[in-house]
């Protein structure tokens, strides 16, 4: 939805697009080229995607901003094809070769065996060429850089991790996941367990919290609509912004109380959830997120401003 336009240079418009990212174009690349297509005044990434990779990239627009978190906190899900018999420095195919095995000798039931150790709560060690950052300096510029420092493994959570597919030296696997958890890391692991190396050739995210393939567009599908129906014809490709946080119960307010929460007062409804954070309407209007207090009252967490105001 668009609002007026400010002094600030680009468009009020609040939304999110569910971009299917291209491989070869950085997550941060495919939000400038939205913004600009847009002409947005303000945009945000919810988590990066590796530029090999491809897939559900939301991108939030205007107010719509204000839930990136909550995004960038989902869980996620994966398809992604793992050659065995070369180890890479990345874990993935942009990567310089560091180990290789001409034989690889692995069968589809040692897969399946060494899979089992890849469900439920995992450690993980978040590979060098990863956008975490050592004394603000992100590690993949360390990485190319030739460099390598220590690093904490992180617990993640794979709820499920099915093989798909195995044809010569090439398996896909089917992964759905929690936030931080790197695709990468679990090809070069798996390659390890299995005794021959192994990396990513290709990566395709499916899922990115409540956005799935079928809410996602292409941005050659962008730019045909705005060649077609200009901004107009862009804005009805915008999801609303509580798409975002559609996994989280809703609380209607009657505007009364709408207004005291907006004037950051915890107020008491009935039939609140007993803890935990809320969805937040006034009538049918989004209005941000809440979270249920100590006394059982719901509380604002994060408002956005009313599109229609």
């Amino acid at each position: 939805m668009a609002r007026r336009r400010g002094r600030q240079k680009g468009r009020s418009i609040d939304g999110i697009v569910v971009l299917d990212k291209a491989s070869g174009l950085s997550s941060n690349a495919a939000l400038q080229e939205v913004k600009r297509l847009y002409e947005a005044r303000k945009a945000g990434h919810t988590g990066s995607l590796d530029p090999l990779a491809t897939g559900v990239l939301p991108l939030c627009l205007g107010e719509a901003t204000k839930m990136s978190q909550f995004l960038l906190d989902s869980d996620k899900g994966y398809r992604t094809r793992i050659k065995l018999g070369v180890r890479t420095s990345s874990g993935d195919s942009e990567g310089e070769v560091i180990e290789h095995h001409d034989s690889i000798g692995v069968s589809r039931e040692q897969i399946e065996s060494a899979l089992e150790n890849f469900r439920g709560e995992i450690e993980q060690l978040p590979p060098m060429y990863s956008a975490l950052k050592k004394d603000g300096v992100p590690l993949y510029k360390l990485a190319r850089q030739g460099k390598t420092v220590e690093r904490e493994p992180r617990q993640v959570s794979i709820y499920s991790i099915e093989l798909t597919a195995f044809i010569d030296d090439e398996l896909e696997l089917e992964i759905e996941c929690s936030k931080g958890t790197y695709i990468r890391a679990i090809a070069d692991d798996l390659g390890q367990a299995l005794g021959c190396g192994a990396h990513v050739v290709a990566l395709h995210r499916t899922r990115a919290g409540s956005f799935t393939d079928k809410d996602s567009i292409k941005f050659d599908e962008l730019i045909q609509e705005k060649e077609a129906n200009g901004l107009e014809g862009l804005d009805r490709l915008l999801c609303p912004m509580d798409m975002a946080v559609a996994n989280l119960p809703q609380v209607r307010l009657p505007e009364i109380t709408a207004s005291q929460v907006k004037h950051g007062q915890a107020v008491l409804v009935r039939h609140l959830p007993a803890e935990g954070l809320v969805r937040l309407y006034e009538e049918e209007q989004f209005i941000g997120i809440g979270v249920i207090d100590e006394d059982g009252k719901v509380a604002p967490k994060r408002l956005v401003v009313n599109a229609d105001q």
